[in-house]
């Protein structure tokens, strides 16, 4: 009778861990991924309250496409890629538009995505956002509306 047994080769396997990489402004070219000058992943005992913050960020960009607010007043907390998504889709009816529910999902550390169900006129649509922890504040690096 012959008993297989697994072969030890004496190495431990490492676990490898996620880790969030700061989205790169590809307007600023080579500049922007030097070390003094690149965003620096943030723990998140260095972020932001996330479910304030996010609920605070989807009210302003309602306020922004609606008109009672500028889209400058988010450059703060947003990438240049989500600004401009922001700007193209400022056409969108929000007079009379109410946030249902948010709901935030946390992939790794550092990164939250957000979906806010919201209530335009009598159609419910859905906005999407990606936040990163970056220089220890929340940026917005992706936005779409459904």
């Amino acid at each position: 009778m012959t008993i297989i047994q697994p072969i030890s080769t004496g190495e431990t396997v490492q676990k490898s861990k996620l880790y969030l990489v700061p989205t790169p402004d590809k307007e600023f070219g080579d500049e922007w991924l030097h070390p003094k000058f690149s965003p620096i992943p943030s723990p998140l005992s260095d972020l932001p309250e996330v479910n304030k913050w996010s609920e605070n960020f989807v009210i302003t960009v309602l306020e922004v496409w609606s008109g009672r607010r500028s889209l400058a007043q988010l450059s703060r907390n947003c990438h240049r890629s989500a600004q401009k998504q922001i700007a193209t889709q400022s056409n969108i009816d929000t007079q009379k538009c109410q946030i249902r529910r948010i709901y935030i999902n946390q992939p790794i550390e550092g990164v939250v995505e957000v979906t806010a169900t919201l209530r335009v006129g009598d159609r419910v649509r859905s906005l999407s956002l990606r936040l990163e922890g970056v220089d220890k504040r929340w940026i917005c690096t992706d936005l779409n509306l459904l």
